[in-house]
């Protein structure tokens, strides 16, 4: 890993930070990895918390979402900002906020590729690989069940 890029993250709405999530989300999600359009936006965005990492220069450099019954998705990181921390900022900031809810158990469905990130941020592995948006994932887990 390169030197840790400083980030300010904002928690809100997808109302508050949409303007700010969303084109980050595009950009990985749409551009880099091809995803569909009609499928990266959901449901899930307007009752889900959102968090935004903004670099030195106020720019938006990550994002990800904590759904309400504990699950984090739509992990994203410019290409950047990657490899400095950006991303297990959002990540821890996401699950604090999850275990402040009360959540003793959060899940994820991480691309294949970023299992061991989200190892590395306490996450393991549940069953199998799967493909989801033409990308495969694996379901992981952090925490106890009660």
């Amino acid at each position: 890993m390169s030197a840790s890029m400083p980030v300010r993250i904002v928690l809100g709405s997808w109302e508050q930070l949409r303007d700010d999530a969303y084109p980050v989300r595009h950009e990985v999600f749409v551009v880099e990895q091809n995803v569909p359009v009609e499928l990266e936006l959901d449901d899930d965005d307007p009752v889900s918390l959102h968090a935004v990492a903004y670099g030195p220069d106020g720019t938006a450099v990550a994002t990800g979402r904590l759904l309400p019954d504990g699950h984090i998705g739509r992990m994203a990181v410019r290409e950047a900002a990657r490899g400095k921390g950006v991303g297990g900022q959002v990540l821890e900031a996401l699950v604090e906020r999850g275990q402040a809810a009360g959540h003793a158990v959060l899940a994820l469905n991480a691309q294949v590729h970023a299992r061991g990130f989200y190892e590395a941020h306490g996450f393991s592995a549940e069953g199998a690989e799967f493909m989801d948006a033409g990308i495969l994932h694996v379901a992981m887990l952090r925490g106890t069940r009660r």
